[in-house]
Formats: structure tokens, C-alpha cells, sequence
């Protein structure tokens, strides 16, 4: 293989060098994307052969900086207050008072999430400000700077094109009039398109390789425990089921902060193979891409906030950066694996519109039907939602006109889907792009433009009622815990959900039965033979609630 990979790579410098003698301005992205691949993988070859000479180089300064911490923290605090106060007036003065709405609701957010917080006296503030911090970092970046505008526009541009080679899969199997059914056979085959391409990236180990980078950079600088840092990164290109996968063996020893974290970054972020439908119904690219990333950072900050680490996290760096391959043997099977995994995607995207939306119709008629009685039959599920959310929406900076349009879509996002909020702020960009009369009849037809870019920051992420199922079924299915289902339940105020616990409970039992009383072999201590497929871990839980008399559970070693 070696030889193989030398010629490709000569290859490959030579077609970039005569791309750039030929016409350096056309081979400028290709010459962009090879000095950065150049930079990563010499930067990692140097880490590894170097790591131990650099911390030696650096610690007589980390010594220093340890000793004089207890006086230096407060001189950073005090200056990174000063420099955002500053930054606030010059703002302020630069674009208006709206800019101090969206800062002070950012602090009424940490406020009631310090006063709901399950430790409230036992929060870690670096975790918060640093994922904060972050947030706010790459907002600058990518939206305030001249060249991270431009780039992240440059890069959703791409993103749309990249995804509309899906067109030609469609046409071919669904015949050129496809786009009648623009939902079914236009919106539906992107996820199919990317969720292939990512299984390549998985096999060729592109992707575990930049979200080592990225889970790296927020260990740094928020602090977050590996696995939280690791899961968060992959959430931006994986969906809440797929991003556990990254760090299975991990996930069995991770704290309840943690776990939680976990679902917290899910339910915050989306996947990349929902960016293509987003995207197809006029939401901006640049603007889903910058949402994606920002809030992987935020998420974490939210969750040590609301979940304080109480507990030792056992995973360490080195074995939470060990992501799993996927089990494609070649890159043709990976494609194909991708795309058929696709399908349980789809049909719950497509099973989940076609529910929610006749859903949403039948309870407006039933709440028209009801406000009818009290003489008002305009009352509806939007209306009801834009009273309850309206605050919420209001503290984000959107304007107070625009406000209660805002809360619709939260709770369509909330309470049904993001799909189903997105396809509604789209027939708001639609009117305005129209240019139409802003009210009808008193009700107000369309929204501002930063209305709609707020909108379309809020609504980007997973967090609604029916994906909280989703997720407790995923960490599940990986044995997170024995008393997984209470820990993720206890997450969210969802009372309903508590006697399922019982009926979990006996299920378990009954499945430790087997192994323990059949084919399980014990000869002493550290020597035991766990029966069936389970683990030591497992075996050494059923044995616990069991207490079996023919067998001394503290013979069972702990598996690391």
C-alpha cells in the first residue's frame, strides 16, 4: 500500500501544481483545501513524535502560571468583562439599542437556568463562560468579520451545489416531472445523497479526524470532559442517534452530567443530512452552517450549567478520541451502507410530517371549534404558542412586532418538529420576498429580515418533545446504564413517562436470569466466564440486583 499511496500522492501534487500554472485564480479554492490537509497532517505528525519535548519545553511556565493563578485569574476576568463592556457601547452606538435586548436576554437565560439548575451550588463557572465564550467567539468570526461572512457564504453556496447532484438519482428513478412532488422527490433524496457520502468520509476516517480536532478545541477552551467534547463535535455532522456511536465503549461509564451533556448537544444541533431539506426550502446556508457550529459550543455551556459535574469522570482523552470504525470493508459497501441506513431516516421524516401536519390541522379545528362557544373562533395552536413563547422570542432580540411570529415557530418546533417549523418560516421568507402588503385584515403577512435570521438560529436543533424518545432509545440500546431510563427522564419534567420505569426494571431482571443461573462459570475470584454475549459490567449489575446465593458478586472484576 505504500507504494500505491506515494504514487497518488505525487499524482496529486502534480495536478495541483499545473492547475495553478495554468490559472492560479481558478485553482485557488483546490490550492486552499491542500495546504490546509498539508498543514493538519504535518501538525499532527509533529504532535506525535514531539508531544513529550513540548510539555517539558512548557511546563517551567505552567508552574509559574499555577503559582500566581490565585491573583492572574481575576486580572483575565476583570479584563475580558472590560473588553465585552467596551464592546457593547461600540456596538450599541454602531448599530442600536436592539443589539443590548439579545445581551440581556443571553443573561436572564443563565440566570433562570442557575435558579432551575439540579447543583446549583456546585456549578463549574468555566464551563459555562467558556462554551459562552466560544459561542460568542465564532459568532464575531463568522458573521462580523469581512472574510468569515464571505467564507461561510462561499461555503453554504457550495454545500447547495454539492447537494443538488441529488438531481440526477431523483430524475433518473422518479422521471423528469419529479419536482411535482417537490417534498417526496426532491426533499427526501438529499438525506439519502449526504447520509451516503458521510458513511464514505466514516470509512476513509476523514470525519473522526476532524471531530478529534474540533472535541479537542472545545476541551481546551470550555473544559468539558472528553466524551461531552468528542459527542458535541460529531452532533455537528451526526444526528442525536449517530453521535453516541462515536464513543459506544465510553458511553457505559459516563457520569449523569455527562449523559446529559450528551443529550443536550443532540437536542441543540442538527445533523448535516437535514442541511439539504433546510436549505431546499429557502432557509440561507450560511446562516444553518454558522447555527450548527455555534451551538455545539453553547450546548455544553447550557448542560454543566443545568447539570453540574458532581461525580469522577472515568473516560480519559486517549479513549474517548478512540472513535469506532464502521464495518464497511471497501468504500463502495460504506456508500451503500450510508444510504440504505438513510431509509429509517426518511420514512420517519416523512411519517412525521404527514402525522404532525394533519395533527396540527385536526387541533386548530377542535380549538376553533372550542373557541367558537366564547364567541372567538380565531383561536388556534398558533396563537396559543405565540403568548406562551413570546417572551422567549422577545429576549432573543427579535422585535416585538415580530415577536409573536417568532413563538409560532417555536412551537412548532417544540411540540411537533423542526421540519414542520422550518416549512412555516419559509412561507414567511416566500410573502416578504413577494413584497406584499405586510398586514391583511390586521394580521401581519411576513417578518423582518433579522427576524427571520433569528428564527432560523432558533429553530436549528433537535429539541422537541418526540426526540427526547429517540434519544433515550439510542443511549439504551448502547447500555449506557442500568438506571439509564431514570436518568434521561429525570431530565426533562415529563411526569407521564415515570411508570414505564417499573415495567424496564422487571424486563432487566428477567434478562439477568439466564446467564447467572446457566451459563455463567465461576472458579474464584478474577476468575469468571461471563455466559451468552454479556459483559463483565452487565454481569457484575445482574448479579447485584440478583444476589444470588451460588455465586460472590465481588469475585466479578470491574471492566474498564
Amino acid at each position: 500500500m505504500v507504494p500505491i499511496c506515494v504514487c497518488f500522492l505525487a499524482g496529486y501534487l502534480t495536478m495541483v501544481i499545473a492547475a495553478c500554472a495554468l490559472n492560479f485564480h481558478r485553482a485557488l479554492p483546490l490550492f486552499m483545501i491542500t495546504m490546509a490537509a498539508i498543514l493538519f497532517v504535518v501538525w499532527d505528525h509533529f504532535m506525535a513524535k514531539y508531544d513529550h519535548r513540548i510539555k517539558e519545553l512548557l511546563s517551567p511556565g505552567r508552574r509559574l502560571l499555577d503559582s500566581h493563578w490565585s491573583w492572574l485569574k481575576w486580572v483575565i476576568w476583570s479584563s475580558l468583562i472590560l473588553g465585552v463592556v467596551l464592546w457593547l457601547i461600540f456596538d450599541t452606538a454602531k448599530l442600536g439599542q436592539q443589539q443590548l435586548v439579545s445581551f440581556s436576554g443571553l443573561i436572564v437565560y443563565v440566570i433562570l437556568l442557575f435558579l432551575f439548575s439540579k447543583h446549583p451550588s456546585k456549578v463549574r463557572w468555566r464551563p459555562v463562560f467558556g462554551g459562552i465564550g466560544l459561542q460568542f467567539l465564532l459568532g464575531l468570526i463568522m458573521l462580523r468579520t469581512g472574510p468569515g461572512l464571505r467564507a461561510f457564504q462561499w461555503l453554504g453556496k457550495q454545500v447547495q451545489t454539492f447537494l443538488e447532484h441529488t438531481d440526477a438519482g431523483a430524475s433518473f428513478v422518479f422521471g423528469e416531472n419529479y419536482t411535482d412532488h417537490y417534498l417526496a422527490f426532491k426533499f427526501l433524496p438529499m438525506l439519502v445523497f449526504f447520509s451516503a457520502v458521510m458513511s464514505m468520509l466514516f470509512y476513509l476516517g476523514l470525519m473522526q479526524w476532524i471531530i478529534r480536532k474540533i472535541g479537542w478545541l472545545m476541551l481546551v477552551t470550555v473544559g468539558s470532559s472528553p466524551v461531552e467534547s468528542v459527542v458535541a463535535a460529531g452532533n455537528i455532522f451526526f444526528g442525536e442517534m449517530e453521535s453516541p456511536l462515536l464513543v459506544r465503549p465510553c458511553i457505559q461509564h459516563a457520569t449523569r452530567s455527562e449523559l446529559h451533556a450528551i443529550m443536550t448537544a443532540g437536542f441543540a444541533t442538527i445533523a448535516g443530512d437535514v442541511l439539504g431539506p433546510y436549505i431546499s426550502f429557502g432557509i440561507s446556508p450560511a446562516h444553518l452552517l454558522t447555527a450548527s457550529v455555534m451551538s455545539a459550543p453553547a450546548s455544553l455551556a447550557v448542560a454543566k450549567l443545568f447539570w453540574p459535574e458532581t461525580e469522577t469522570p472515568k473516560v480519559t482523552l486517549k479513549n474517548a478520541m478512540k472513535m469506532e470504525m464502521g464495518d464497511s470493508r471497501n468504500l463502495l459497501e460504506a456508500a451503500s451502507q450510508g444510504a440504505s441506513a438513510s431509509i429509517s431516516v426518511v420514512a420517519h421524516i416523512a411519517v412525521n410530517l404527514i402525522a404532525f401536519l394533519a395533527l396540527l390541522s385536526f387541533v386548530n379545528a377542535a380549538l376553533s371549534w372550542l373557541g367558537s362557544m366564547f364567541d372567538y373562533p380565531q383561536l388556534s395552536f398558533e396563537i396559543i404558542c405565540s403568548y406562551i413563547f413570546m417572551p422567549f422570542s422577545f429576549m432573543m432580540g427579535v422585535d416585538w412586532q415580530d415577536s409573536f411570529m417568532v413563538a409560532k415557530l417555536i412551537g412548532y418546533k417544540t411540540f411537533f418538529d423542526e421540519f414542520v417549523a422550518y416549512e412555516r418560516l419559509s412561507e414567511l421568507v416566500d410573502l416578504r420576498k413577494q413584497a406584499g402588503p405586510k398586514f391583511v385584515d390586521g394580521v401581519q403577512q411576513y417578518m423582518s429580515i433579522r427576524s427571520e435570521t433569528i428564527a432560523t438560529y432558533a429553530l436549528c436543533g433537535f429539541s422537541s418533545i418526540s426526540s427526547l424518545g429517540l434519544v433515550i432509545r439510542t443511549l439504551s440500546n448502547l447500555e449506557a446504564k442500568q438506571d439509564l431510563s431514570m436518568k434521561t427522564i429525570s431530565f426533562l419534567p415529563l411526569s407521564l413517562t415515570h411508570p414505564n420505569l417499573n415495567v424496564r426494571q422487571n424486563v432487566s431482571s428477567a434478562n439477568c436470569f439466564i446467564p447467572l443461573s446457566t451459563s455463567t462459570v465461576a472458579k474464584g475470584p478474577g476468575e469468571i466466564i461471563a455466559g451468552g454475549y454479556h459483559s463483565m459490567s452487565s454481569l457484575k449489575n445482574c448479579c447485584e440486583l440478583l444476589k444470588p446465593s451460588t455465586l460472590n458478586c465481588t469475585w466479578i472484576p470491574d471492566e474498564l
